[in-house]
């Protein structure tokens, strides 16, 4: 593609083939594409890219569902800066909202949106944040069981040394393999056999203040025995078709990040705008 200038006017333009915004944006975030390679692919420089770039208008539509099994967690870009996303069980994006935490208030808001446009909600699969199940108490609740075991491991670690805390990581992990009675029964077993190991405590010579020895093993403990109830709603209602994971979610989140990785650089209002277009893509809507 060639620039040329009309004689008369001093006006520039492009000859042969013009430029689609929308093909232009396409190959931006489906394609992965950088201005540079763009610019290289279309004989413009990449400035000439970003401009045309920025004027594609990214209309989020969303969509009416009469009822669904809501999916929601947040993933973040950098410090305050975070995007919270609703998707029902077959995938589909429903509704996403910028914010710069994750708050048991933002989770709320999303579900009040969701009703007040009709949305009848089945059941919920969510993460452990505190105080959102207490919140949710009027809704079939899943916590995600990915985020159990990732609390569990954040505790005692990927490859403990003690062996309360590997028979404790082996029953985390039965979690996504085994069903309801026999996950409890598992961590019945396990706190009867290390209840007294648990409960160790020493005394500071100094302050004369006791503490609990393995006190990081007894929090990966109660986090399980404290969600318990919500690790298997999914099994309790086993006809809805529950997922017991937010897996679905973590992938559109991986993905994201993978596509806006090659556009390092991007000011606030630009990633804004390429994550709308991501999630409008996944939907499949139209302009």
């Amino acid at each position: 593609m060639q620039n040329y200038r009309c004689s008369d006017c001093n006006r520039q333009f492009l000859g042969g083939n013009r430029i689609d915004n929308a093909v232009l944006w396409h190959e931006y975030t489906v394609g992965k594409q950088t201005y540079s390679q763009l610019a290289k692919a279309n004989g413009v420089s990449a400035k000439t890219i970003q401009r045309r770039i920025d004027k594609v208008e990214v209309k989020v539509q969303r969509r009416n569902f009469k009822s669904a099994i809501i999916l929601m967690d947040t993933t973040y870009f950098g410090r305050n800066f975070g995007v919270m996303v609703f998707k029902n069980s077959e995938g589909q994006t429903l509704y996403w909202r910028y914010v710069k935490y994750e708050t048991v208030a933002g989770y709320l808001e999303g579900i009040a949106y969701l009703e007040g446009n009709g949305l009848d909600i089945k059941a919920i699969v969510c993460d452990g944040r505190k105080g959102l199940f207490q919140a949710l108490k009027g809704y079939l609740v899943q916590m995600c069981q990915f985020h159990q075991v990732a609390i569990v491991t954040r505790y005692i670690t990927r490859k403990p040394r003690i062996q309360a805390s590997i028979e404790l990581k082996e029953i985390s992990h039965l979690l996504p393999r085994t069903d309801k009675e026999s996950f409890i029964g598992a961590l019945t077993e396990w706190h009867l056999k290390w209840k007294d190991f648990m409960n160790e405590r020493a005394t500071n010579p100094t302050t004369g203040k006791s503490r609990y020895v393995h006190k990081r093993l007894r929090s990966a403990y109660k986090s399980m025995e404290r969600n318990k109830d919500f690790l298997f709603t999914w099994y309790d209602h086993i006809t809805l078709g529950i997922p017991n994971t937010n897996n679905l979610l973590e992938g559109s989140f991986t993905d994201l990040k993978n596509k806006l990785r090659n556009h390092n650089g991007l000011n606030r209002k630009r990633k804004e705008k390429f994550i709308d277009g991501f999630f409008k893509g996944i939907n499949s809507y139209s302009n």
